[in-house]
């Protein structure tokens, strides 16, 4: 066991937020902490970490152990660039390393027991060098860099011009290069796209140390953790297994607790009818007995009635009119911000019904065509066509279409001035915005209050084509399960922007991904995406993946259930450029493998000498022999610098499959 928390106790004024709160983590073990939004789950790792005091219970960490935490919001400063920033966190090894060099050119010239410290110093030195992985320092820096998203030429940025997300990301690398004995979390893939989240999933899984988190991306902590820690009404529940199991365990919990209480309901109720009868019948030995049933039900433990999670948020979205069957008609849609080309020459087709995810990586332009449908910003090249009696309703993960001066209660009454007070009071009240809640400003909201007006505003739209803009930001679970339910029970039609795996694979019936400046598109769920991806990517935008220009792709539904769009055939006379095309790739593919498998098989060699190296520096012959030290030091150095050179090389390799 290397953290224990007993009976963790905290409040903030009145408002109790944890209520002797108790569980362990094992070594390498990797845990989740859920619960919705106001639960405690920032809290609780404040106390862990110490930057908060627990009203009562202790935190016990293993002696020796060191912890790591991220919290959500960071504001880094620093002169430095992003790679010096990282850099620094490998300052011991750095010097380390600084320190053996010297030493090799001091020994060349010293004899005798001066030399024979020196070898003693220079053997311990390399061994902790060893341990430290200390000839990969480099390689590492540049793999967590570019798996949390940071393309080399950013790599000299400085951390001043830096936003806030990518400040988020460099602290999150420096914490990971750290390698504590443990790592906490809060909430680590709200400034991360999908690749980078995918790249975190992989170092976490095989993380050496023990990681806990608290994250709203349910397909982010199913591929991650063992066990989860949910906190409830103040309360702590531990359960073993990832979020799908602990959510099946959970209901059944749920359930249990449900039906026990019903039937205690029952009980009382039953007694309490033959009470009155009892009494009823006033008579001497009736009301004895009645008495001694009502001394009974007096001395009965009442049971706490379960917390019902879906009946805080009601939403229900339905169309007011019916839309014709095409909803939406894009042609030949391009736009560029200066000398960056988002995208060129889109099409996509949305037919009524569908619930169309439009994913890629950050900076893509996802964003950008939501606003090109609305009207937000002008295209370079294109038409966008809306069906018949088609009206949209726009959600905007910045929340531009709300008035920041008025209160929630102002912004439904103004919008809907049909509504009444009372109506108005029980939209936000769906909302979760009750009492004096309705009458903040939505400049003092938070994101996701604010969230949950737009939202509130969506449903009283009666639209028939809802276009989303990351819906679940700043949404807790249980609000993004709701949400999922509403979309998938709802008539009209959607096209939508998110990078929430599990809410994709929950509403999605077709997705589309932006990527190398064009549209592939997959009829099915975020599962059949993964599944799909690289075909389609290798027939659709091999520019992605070779770094090449990518043609322009159609995105419509294609009839038939789960059919592949197929690509357009060729006309006659293109059919011996195609020819010639497929053999030059063909040719490519070739070479590729041929240099993939050249370069496998001189990693493997050089590593294998590489572990020679190592094991023959502890032996006593050779760390006492001055000249053959140095040279075999010599030696394991030009292997791991040559080594990083092919490292890269054959990472290039891979990307261009």
């Amino acid at each position: 066991m290397i953290l224990s928390c007993n009976h963790i106790s905290k409040a903030f004024g009145t408002d109790q937020i944890l209520s002797e709160v108790s569980f362990h983590i094992e070594d390498h073990e990797k845990a989740a902490i859920v619960g919705i939004n106001g639960a405690g789950k920032s809290t609780l790792l404040k106390i862990i970490v110490g930057e908060l005091a627990a009203d009562s219970g202790d935190v016990v960490l293993s002696r020796g152990k060191a912890l790591g935490y991220l919290a959500q919001h960071q504001d880094l400063e620093s002169a430095r660039s992003i790679y010096e920033e990282l850099r620094e966190v490998k300052r011991p090894v750095i010097e380390m390393e600084q320190q053996i060099r010297a030493l090799e050119q001091q020994m060349k010239d010293a004899s005798g027991e001066r030399l024979e410290q020196m070898l003693s110093a220079y053997s311990r030195l390399n061994h902790a060098f060893e341990l430290e992985n200390g000839y990969a320092w480099k390689s590492e820096i540049t793999g967590v860099l570019k798996g949390l998203g940071f393309p080399e030429e950013e790599f000299d940025k400085q951390i001043s011009t830096l936003s806030g997300g990518q400040k988020t990301r460099v602290s999150l690398g420096k914490l990971l290069l750290s390698k504590p004995d443990i790592i906490l979390l809060d909430e680590p893939t709200n400034h991360l796209d999908m690749e980078s989240i995918a790249w975190l999933e992989n170092y976490l899984r095989g993380y050496d140390g023990a990681v806990i988190i608290v994250a709203h991306d349910r397909y982010f902590l199913n591929r991650v953790v063992g066990k989860v820690i949910e906190l409830e009404q103040g309360r702590g529940s531990v359960y073993l297994g990832n979020y799908t199991a602990y959510s099946e365990k959970k209901a059944m919990v749920r359930a249990a607790q449900m039906k026990a209480w019903m039937n205690q309901q029952q009980e009382i109720r039953h007694q309490e009818e033959v009470i009155t009868k009892l009494k009823s019948f006033n008579r001497e030995k009736s009301i004895r007995r009645a008495e001694s049933r009502e001394k009974m039900l007096a001395k009965m433990d009442l049971l706490e009635k379960p917390a019902e999670i879906h009946d805080e948020m009601h939403i229900e979205l339905e169309p007011n009119i019916l839309s014709g069957n095409d909803v939406l008609t894009i042609r030949s849609l391009s736009k560029s911000f200066g000398s960056n080309r988002l995208f060129s020459q889109v099409d996509i087709d949305i037919r009524r019904g569908e619930r169309v995810a439009l994913i890629g990586n950050n900076g893509t332009g996802k964003t950008t065509i939501l606003k090109l449908i609305n009207g937000m910003l002008p295209s370079d090249s294109g038409t966008i066509t809306l069906g018949s009696k088609v009206h949209i309703g726009y959600y905007d993960q910045e929340h531009h279409v709300l008035h920041m001066e008025k209160t929630a209660f102002e912004e439904i009454q103004d919008a809907y001035p049909n509504l009444t007070n009372t109506q108005v009071r029980n939209i936000l009240a769906a909302f979760l915005f009750t009492g004096d809640d309705v009458f903040k400003r939505i400049s003092d909201l938070s994101g996701g209050e604010r969230g949950r007006v737009s939202l509130a505003k969506l449903m009283l739209s009666e639209a028939n084509f809802l276009i989303l803009d990351e819906p679940t930001n700043h949404l807790d679970i249980t609000s993004k399960e709701i949400l999922e339910n509403a979309l998938r029970s709802y008539t009209g039609t959607v096209f939508y922007v998110s990078h929430d795996r599990y809410f994709i694979n929950q509403t999605a019936t077709r997705i589309l991904e932006l990527t190398g400046q064009t549209l592939i598109n997959y009829i099915g769920n975020y599962d059949y995406y993964l599944e799909k991806r690289e075909a389609m990517t290798r027939l659709y935008a091999p520019g992605a993946m070779a770094g090449n220009a990518a043609a322009p792709c159609r995105a419509d539904a294609p009839s038939g259930k789960n059919a592949l769009p197929m690509p357009p055939s060729p006309s006659g006379s293109s059919v011996k450029q195609d020819w010639k095309a497929q053999k030059e790739e063909q040719a490519r593919i070739r070479k590729r493998q041929n240099d993939l498998k050249k370069t496998e098989d001189e990693i493997h060699l050089l590593e294998t000498r590489d572990n020679e190296l190592g094991e023959l520096l502890q032996q006593e012959e050779i760390y006492t022999d001055m000249a053959k030290l140095m040279e075999l030091n010599q030696e394991k150095q030009e292997i791991a610098d040559r080594l990083e050179v092919l490292y890269a090389f054959w990472e290039e390799l891979a990307d261009s499959e």
